[in-house]
């Protein structure tokens, strides 16, 4: 299951972690986000233990929405050693995520 990411700690779980990490910016009342939600939860499963999968609120978590510059949801960062190595946005089928 994705782990809930949110401004207070971010940092510790995203920033800090050794393996990579796939950070899904969303919203409750963002329909293409709920399109994605079950995509997000199966790449969850299947990279359990190799990545660190994660949600992030983007109402709940301003100050962290707006270090990214995210302006469009839901937008999907890869980070690799703590800093963003790919970004996708819009509801794009698993195969885009998985390259």
């Amino acid at each position: 299951m994705a782990l809930e990411v949110n401004d207070g700690n971010f940092d510790e779980v995203v920033i800090k972690s050794d393996k990579p990490v796939i950070v899904d910016f969303w919203a409750e009342w963002c329909g293409p986000c709920r399109m994605i939600a079950p995509i997000i939860e199966d790449i969850s499963t299947e990279y359990s233990g190799r990545a660190v999968v994660a949600k992030c609120d983007v109402d709940n978590s301003p100050q962290v929405s707006a270090k990214f510059g995210i302006r469009n949801i839901p937008t999907i960062l890869f980070f690799k050693d703590g800093k963003v190595a790919d970004k996708q946005i819009g509801a794009v089928p698993k195969s885009n995520f998985c390259k």
